[in-house]
């Protein structure tokens, strides 16, 4: 049995992110995070989104007490 050595391998090549690109996602990302944060962690339900007896605290309550925020 003969055994053969494997062929050179092609090297991975990097990805090149403009950096004009790479700050316009971090903006986004950040927003998007942000927003998420508020609607969790500091939003009281004084503003309703959905209607009179629909508020966004109503939705995330429990996942506000696992995360740590007070609420009442």
């Amino acid at each position: 049995m003969s055994t053969s050595l494997p062929g050179p391998t092609a090297l991975p090549v990097p990805v090149v992110v403009p950096a004009a690109r790479a700050a316009a996602w971090l903006v986004v990302s950040a927003l998007i995070a942000l927003a998420v944060y508020y609607f969790i962690g500091v939003d009281q339900g004084a503003y309703s989104v959905f209607g009179k007896d629909m508020h966004i605290h109503e939705f995330v309550h429990d996942s506000r007490h696992f995360l740590g925020f007070p609420c009442h």
